[in-house]
């Protein structure tokens, strides 16, 4: 078996490697999502990375994931708390390739209602909408809805990486959909 300097065999590298390229893109769109700068998403990821390789490479390579993703949970939580000692104004807008990607969506519905103006705007203004409201959640309920419904994690997983017991997930996130439909339906 080939070895490096360091002592950590070559296929063991590549095997963290893929796998941490494999789960870069879910990464970043969990971290975009919580915490709404991709500069500090992007920094979350990085570290996240960091120390999974110096920390836990030696580990099977089944336990990644879970671990990946808790350490990337707490990264999110290291910057919600140094938010709160440093106020500053967030709003999530989409990045460059994330619009690109959301125009592209738009433009590809079917049907001729895509192309009248009026049904653009208010489907943009619905979805501005939604933003604000899951952004406006409590964390934990937004955590919880973000990673059970628009990553499709299964309750197990979402309670392990968010380090709580799978009665609280389902809790957080009947709350969340309680409050996203509330809002969602006020026309205010």
């Amino acid at each position: 078996m080939a070895v490096r300097r360091d002592g950590k065999p070559l296929e063991r590298r590549a095997e963290l490697e893929r796998f941490l390229l494999d789960v870069e893109r879910k990464a970043l769109r969990i971290a975009s999502f919580a915490l709404g700068q991709r500069d500090d998403a992007l920094d979350a990821v990085q570290e996240s990375m960091f120390k999974l390789t110096r920390y836990y490479a030696q580990r099977p390579a089944s336990e990644w994931p879970p671990l990946f993703f808790r350490i990337l949970h707490n990264q999110i939580q290291d910057f919600h708390r140094a938010r709160h000692r440093r106020p500053v104004m967030a709003v999530f807008r989409p990045s460059g390739d994330q619009a690109e990607e959301e125009a592209d969506l738009l433009a590809n519905l079917p049907g001729a209602e895509r192309n009248q103006p009026e049904v653009a705007f208010e489907r943009a203004r619905n979805l501005e909408r939604l933003s604000q409201i899951i952004e406006s959640l409590p964390r934990r309920q937004r955590e919880a809805f973000i990673l059970r419904l628009l990553e499709g994690w299964d309750i197990r997983t979402t309670a392990r990486v968010m380090g709580c017991s799978e009665g609280s997930i389902k809790t957080h996130l009947s709350r969340a959909l309680h409050a996203l439909r509330q809002q969602m339906e006020d026309p205010s």
